[in-house]
């Protein structure tokens, strides 16, 4: 289910290999917790994680959307509606899983691209009765790397079982960072190479 959300700002080519993933959780930090507003509970993300790729690097890989599908989990489409500037309108498709539920997922976002910092997304239509997120990196001159953060409010247009949720979400939001995290250096390392 949110594999698909943070799908909505991911990357490019090739799956990452389960053991680069492995790799990878122990350097993301994510939280994920049940909140009210206005009356309804939904769900708040924040994650966070760094690469070795400069932003630029970063940015091209979080804004070929079209690729996503490629190494993201349970995304199995992204494509590009229409670009208006800094505006970009993408179709997602995917699937929630969770034990023994499975969840096909649609969504149609609208991404506000900030070049080099930030990516806003809010939705359009599809299975979710809230969602928006934001990308945002930061340069970190020590390194020559890249922080990346991932924040989210979102609320599933279907049912979610309970406390469950908070635990599949933070589930999904892992595999997802891991996976972009992963792309971004393997990238980054080829080029370097």
């Amino acid at each position: 289910m949110k594999r698909l959300f943070l799908c909505l700002l991911m990357l490019c080519a090739v799956p990452a290999t389960a053991p680069a993933q492995a790799i990878r959780l122990d350097k993301l930090k994510v939280e994920v917790k049940r909140i009210e507003v206005d009356g309804q509970r939904m769900y708040e993300v924040d994650a966070s994680g760094s690469v070795q790729a400069p932003p630029a690097s970063v940015w091209k890989t979080l804004t070929t959307y079209e690729r996503m599908s490629e190494f993201v989990p349970d995304l199995s489409s992204c494509r590009v509606l229409s670009r208006n500037g800094n505006e970009v309108i993408i179709e997602q498709q995917g699937m929630a899983r969770f034990l023994f539920m499975n969840h096909p997922i649609h969504l149609v976002v609208r991404a506000t691209e900030t070049p080099l910092t930030a990516i806003d997304i809010a939705l359009i239509s599809g299975d979710m009765r809230h969602y928006e997120s934001r990308w945002n990196l930061s340069p970190v001159p020590e390194t020559g790397g890249t922080r990346i953060v991932f924040s989210s409010r979102l609320m599933p247009g279907f049912y979610v079982p309970g406390m469950l949720g908070t635990t599949m979400i933070r589930g999904d939001i892992e595999r997802m960072m891991a996976a972009v995290l992963t792309r971004i250096d393997s990238q980054y390392a080829e080029k370097a190479g």
